[in-house]
């Protein structure tokens, strides 16, 4: 019964770091309030090629805070066997 237990809370924690893993993705720019030194942002408002995607990302420390770069991205869909 413990061994269940511990089971089922490895798979529950394994699944919640498998979804912060990914990079989210949001419709404005705007929408990203509090980007972090490192974080990155997929943005998809349309300002990139077709089969591409906005990459906003946390370049550097400023006194003002972190400052942003951003640059067109592969989109990557679900993947395919």
């Amino acid at each position: 019964m413990l061994l269940r237990h511990a089971t089922c809370l490895s798979l529950l924690i394994s699944i919640a770091l498998a979804s912060t893993a990914r990079a989210a993705t949001i419709g404005r720019e705007q929408d990203i309030s509090d980007l972090k030194l490192g974080q990155r942002v997929l943005v998809d408002d349309g300002t990139c090629p077709a089969g591409q995607v906005k990459e906003v990302r946390g370049a550097k420390m400023t006194d003002k805070g972190v400052s942003r770069t951003s640059s067109c991205v592969p989109r990557h869909g679900p993947k395919s066997k």
